[in-house]
Order: C-alpha cells, then sequence, then structure tokens
C-alpha cells in the first residue's frame, strides 16, 4: 500500500515478497558498513521483515517502508520514521538506507526530504532527528541537505552516534 511519492520515488509499506530484495540490501557488507551488527543472514533477515510488518503498536504511522524506483519499480531500499527515546526525550529519527547501485544519485537526499515532508505535512510531527556514525559522511551530508544540524554526540548501546536534529 503507498504511503507517499517524491519525483523520483515511490514509499510504500513492506510487504512478505519484499524478503529477497531486503535481504540483498542487508547482506551488502558497504551498505551495511556504519551499522554496529553488520551484515544478516537470510534468517536474520526474515525476522527483521517480520518485526517491520508487525509495526510499532504505540504508532502505527511509524516504520520502515520499501522505496520503490518509480521509473522501473524496483526495490531499492528502505526507509522510514523510527521511533527513539534519546536522554528521557521522545524522538522520530529520519532513517534510510539504499541499495549501492543507486549511490551518488541524490536519491537518498531526495528520501530524506520526502520524508521529512511527510512526517511535517502529513503526520504533524515536529521534530525529527538523524542518528549518525561519525564516520558516515554520505548521511551527514544528506541529514544537512535536508536542513538539519549537528547538534550533540552521544552513546547507546550499538556505540556512539551524532544526533542531528531539525525542528518545523
Amino acid at each position: 500500500m503507498k504511503i507517499f511519492e517524491t519525483e523520483r520515488l515511490l514509499f510504500r509499506h513492506l510487504e512478505p515478497g519484499d524478503l529477497d530484495d531486503l535481504y540483498a540490501l542487508y547482506r551488502d557488507p558497504e551498505v551495511r558498513r556504519f551499522f554496529p551488527e553488520g551484515t544478516y543472514t537470510r534468517e536474520q533477515t526474515q525476522l527483521r521483515l517480520e518485526s517491520y510488518l508487525q509495526g510499532y503498536r504505540e504508532n502505527p504511522r511509524l516504520g520502515f517502508w520499501a522505496t520503490i524506483l518509480r521509473e522501473s519499480g524496483e526495490f531499492i531500499g528502505r526507509c522510514g520514521l523510527l521511533p527513539w527515546v534519546i536522554d528521557g526525550r521522545a524522538e522520530i529519527e529520519i532513517a534510510y538506507m539504499l541499495a549501492r547501485q543507486f549511490w551518488g544519485r541524490g536519491l537518498g537526499t531526495e528520501a530524506a526530504e520526502g520524508i521529512a515532508r511527510y512526517a511535517r505535512d502529513t503526520l504533524n510531527i515536529n521534530r525529527l532527528i538523524c542518528l549518525i556514525d561519525r564516520e558516515n559522511q554520505a548521511s551527514i551530508r544528506v541529514a544537512e541537505k535536508v536542513g538539519m544540524a549537528f547538534e550533540k554526540e552521544g552513546r547507546d548501546e550499538l556505540g556512539p552516534y551524532l544526533l542531528y536534529s531539525m525542528s518545523k
């Protein structure tokens, strides 16, 4: 089911049939380079997909979405909005992950801009964040391009991160 579109992308709810595409994304060591848990096996990806399909009971409007290239209908990634509690504060993160062959085309920025617009205009979310590994310069550039600014450094059970944020 379609959630929203941008000029080149369509965002829809993930489906059980997305397993092969999601696994291709999650097993790529370059795509997963800045994720402390690294790559996933097919079984781990299946468990993640099942979790994504269940959604967040507290806020079912949030979660990961299949990201589709409108021109071809190809699954190119998974993006979305994720709830977090950071330093006792409820936060909503813009999350984006695209397959490597789609990097360098401005699609990550387009995805993040579209998600931010959807969050503000449709879901009425006033503050958005990105949690980024300090070495992930591409994600830092995307966050800055969509209007986010560095707020602080933090650390959680997965390790250190940079927190970028923007408010309405």
